[in-house]
């Protein structure tokens, strides 16, 4: 009889388990580094528990590296938007003409033009950029009050940003969020700030990635690779789109379409056009492409990418050390920084995030130590730690916050990170969000410190071994019997 009974049981969960409400698909939570910060900022490891911060610890200072706001489109990809309206307006011409059906073809595809049509300028900051980054800034001051208590001082609240006019703006709307109501200009009661700038052509910090020949040689070197990488995935959705709606797209459009998804999903919250022609896995499957080239070109795929963010990481902990002098010496008030805050790019956000060891097993966290190349991101429906709408969307952030701790703890200053907000496992510092400051300066920090920024980035490298050149026959037969035969461009890249 009980065994009767605990085999039902068994049977009753088994059901309910998989009778239990699925999360509906948003899209939005799929765009790589498109997507929007409200989207995705919240999602976090649910089997990840994050340390308590011991009793006692308070936080003396803020290191903050943060990607502009959501942008609009560049210049470059509207006139891409711009091609495939003139093609899809073809392609439905010569299919009419042809008398096939069109009963598929989505209604907007008729007479679609881009949304961005006649713009002449692009890769702004728009509104709901400037709203990610003036709550982000309200969010931290309401976290951290203690750090945020003094009256403006730049010595006291440094700002940076690049020049790059996104991510300027970014750091204004952050500095209009956490100074509000502490000023005298306006109903808001605003007050003025300084933001600081680099020239672009020697910020280390913040644009190393623009000032480091090599890197700039080995992405040039690898881009065709890449897209190699990601042709098939390409191929296998186009011809699922010609069979679908009867239309002959070609690889490109199917590149173009996949932006304009993500373009309208993210700046126009439209998720039933260009997004609806592609299904769910095909919409993961997009997704692993970017993050496959995010990887790549600018994460774990190469340690070069991320060893030209040394200077970044080596003025972050600076300003811990500068930050435990004053707290050991007992600097008076007001004569001492306790936050630091960065605006910057993607390009900036990642190769940081790698220097931290953000996103790793243990194990792999050890390879890079080693610098030893990391495996590919598995492909969907496997699970991945390396998704760029988690590593790096609009507004994403990492934190870095130092806690002076009473004699009884086991540390007297612990750091903990933050990724977007959220506590996040440190490899590096077995798998804690919260590390013992002279751990994370031992197993973290230190081992990156012995890359010496100009010697990683303009010391001539031994050049990677060529892909043997393809006969002219291969290369003919691959024309013929690609979907795309009559496309003759590459996947377009934009500076994030």
């Amino acid at each position: 009889m009980a065994m009767g009974i605990a085999t039902f049981l068994i049977i009753l969960l088994f059901v309910f388990k998989h009778l239990a409400p699925v999360e509906p698909f948003d899209v939005r939570q799929h765009l790589s580094t498109v997507s929007r910060y409200g989207a995705v900022k919240d999602i976090a490891d649910s089997t990840f528990v994050p340390s308590n911060v011991p009793d006692g610890c308070s936080p003396i200072h803020l290191n903050l590296v943060a990607r502009h706001g959501t942008r609009s489109p560049t210049k470059k990809r509207m006139r891409e938007l711009d091609k495939l309206a003139t093609h899809l307006e073809l392609l439905l011409r010569d299919a009419k003409e042809q008398n096939l059906s069109l009963k598929k073809v989505p209604a907007w595809l008729w007479g679609w033009q881009s949304p961005w049509k006649g713009k002449v300028t692009g890769g702004e900051l728009t509104d709901v950029g400037e709203v990610e980054l003036y709550h982000l800034a309200i969010r931290i001051r309401e976290r951290f009050p203690d750090l945020f208590n003094e009256e403006y001082h730049p010595d006291i609240y440094t700002i940076k940003a690049t020049q790059v006019p996104r991510a300027s703006a970014s750091a204004v709307a952050f500095g209009m969020g956490l100074f509000s109501g502490n000023g005298s200009l306006g109903p808001g009661h605003h007050r003025a700030f300084a933001v600081t700038s680099e020239s672009r052509a020697s910020d280390i910090l913040l644009r190393f990635f623009d000032c480091c020949q090599n890197y700039k040689d080995f992405k040039k070197s690898q881009e065709p690779a890449v897209d190699e990488l990601k042709e098939p995935i390409f191929d296998e959705i186009t011809t699922a789109l010609r069979k679908h709606y009867g239309l002959t797209f070609t690889r490109q459009d199917t590149s173009s379409l996949w932006f304009l998804c993500k373009q309208e999903a993210s700046l126009l919250d439209i998720t039933d056009q260009a997004c609806g022609l592609f299904s769910p896995s095909e919409v993961a499957l997009l997704e692993w492409t970017d993050d496959l080239e995010l990887f790549i070109l600018k994460g774990y795929g190469k340690s070069l990418n991320y060893q030209m963010g040394v200077p970044l990481l080596k003025d972050v902990f600076e300003s811990m050390e500068q930050a435990i002098k004053a707290k050991e010496e007992n600097y008076a008030p007001r004569s001492y920084e306790k936050a630091r805050l960065r605006f910057a790019h993607a390009e900036t956000v990642v190769p940081f995030s790698c220097l931290l060891g953000l996103f790793l097993e243990q194990s792999e966290f050890e390879q890079i130590q080693r610098e030893e190349p990391l495996k590919y991101p598995p492909k969907p429906p496997q699970k991945r730690n390396w998704k760029g709408s988690t590593v790096a969307p609009f507004a994403g952030n990492n934190m870095l916050v130092l806690y002076s701790c009473p004699a009884t703890s086991s540390s007297k200053y612990f750091v903990q990170i933050l990724h977007n907000e959220h506590p996040i496992p440190m490899p590096g510092c077995d798998n804690s969000d919260l590390c013992p400051f002279e751990v994370f300066k031992e197993r973290i920090v230190t081992p990156h410190m012995k890359h010496e920024y100009h010697a990683v980035c303009n010391v001539k490298l031994e050049k990677p071994e060529q892909k043997p050149r393809k006969s002219k026959f291969s290369q003919l037969f691959h024309w013929l019997f690609s979907p795309r035969n009559d496309d003759n461009t590459g996947f377009l890249k934009d500076d994030l």
